[in-house]
């Protein structure tokens, strides 16, 4: 069973944490209460810390040709600064964070599907996109996992997230360390998860590792961060998970009997058509690794990149279009 760096993560304090909805309430999330114990969680309400209050009138995001204002339509304020203001000084000052749940839809935390009105009146949205402090999130931290707890309830959705978070949080305290051999392991470690996430990177990366034109420490951390950070910003898709797997049936193939390795892609067939998880074949993968004591494998975070406690394979059917 992995060690796991803790991640650090800045949640909307109306999840569970504090009543500070606009209307006096909170709203628990069984996702948040569940990641809790394993994450170190900074929780915020922008609306309250620019003032607003509990209970309070609700606010809305007001689109006038190019140009949003963040409004209270029962009082005619205007607090577009006020948040402006805000969302720039808490993450600037915010440290280290490897990961934001926000309000989904909130006109302060949303950070996709918030409803922008054509004024103060009763009015049909006219247009959709982030909240003032989710959207200042998504173009500050365009390489952190960021999501909001609707759209959490997809199980792919939330197993990349979980995966995110964790290997930021690893490569957070790899990172600190400035040590070329502390950078050669953990490059190992991943090489798996890597070439399921992004081929493209994982070349990248291995040349950042081999270091040919001998750059100083600092120099080749900071690349390596900024293309382990982008290897993360899509989901894989299946079909490059399969890939991943079959390479690592490869280490096992001398040792297993015909029939075994029929039912383990039989099960890789379930899982190309979305019929069973990812966790699946995965089982049998690592069954195998404990089996033959197949120490390389053992190491790759591909086969546990987050606490198993934290798998739940429930979903909504929600945020389809990741």
């Amino acid at each position: 069973m992995r060690k796991f760096t803790t991640p650090i993560v800045v949640v909307s304090k109306c999840l569970g944490f504090e009543a500070c909805r606009w209307n006096g309430v909170t709203i628990p999330d069984s996702f948040i209460k569940k990641l809790e114990p394993f994450v170190e969680f900074k929780t915020v309400c922008p609306e309250v810390e620019i003032g607003l209050g509990v209970p309070r009138d609700p606010i809305r995001i007001v689109k006038g040709g190019n140009s949003l204002c963040l409004m209270q339509p029962a009082t005619g304020k205007d607090v577009t600064g006020l948040m402006t203001d805000f969302s720039d000084g808490f993450l600037s000052s915010i440290g280290d964070v490897d990961g934001f749940i926000l309000k989904g839809k909130s006109p302060s935390c949303g950070v996709k599907e918030v409803k922008f009105y054509p004024g103060m009146d009763k009015a049909a949205a006219v247009d959709r996109g982030p909240g003032f402090f989710g959207g200042a999130v998504l173009e500050r931290f365009a390489e952190t996992a960021v999501e909001d707890e609707g759209r959490l309830s997809n199980f792919k959705i939330r197993e990349h997230f979980l995966t995110r978070i964790f290997a930021l949080a690893h490569w957070r305290e790899v990172e600190k360390t400035k040590a070329i051999p502390a950078l050669i392991d953990f490059h190992t470690d991943y090489k798996f998860l890597l070439l399921a996430y992004s081929q493209k990177e994982l070349k990248f990366l291995g040349q950042i590792v081999a270091n040919p034109d001998k750059k100083p420490a600092e120099e080749v951390f900071a690349d390596y961060g900024r293309h382990f950070k982008r290897a993360f910003s899509r989901i894989p898709r299946n079909s490059t998970n399969i890939n991943v797997m079959m390479h690592a049936l490869g280490y096992f193939s001398e040792n297993l009997i015909k029939n075994e390795k029929r039912h383990f892609i039989g099960i890789l067939d379930k899982y190309r058509q979305g019929a069973v998880p990812l966790s699946g074949p995965l089982s049998i993968l690592q069954s195998w690794i404990f089996r033959f004591g197949q120490e390389y494998l053992a190491r790759q975070t591909y086969f546990e990149p987050y606490p198993e406690q934290l798998c739940e394979i429930t979903d909504s059917g929600k945020g389809r279009d990741y």
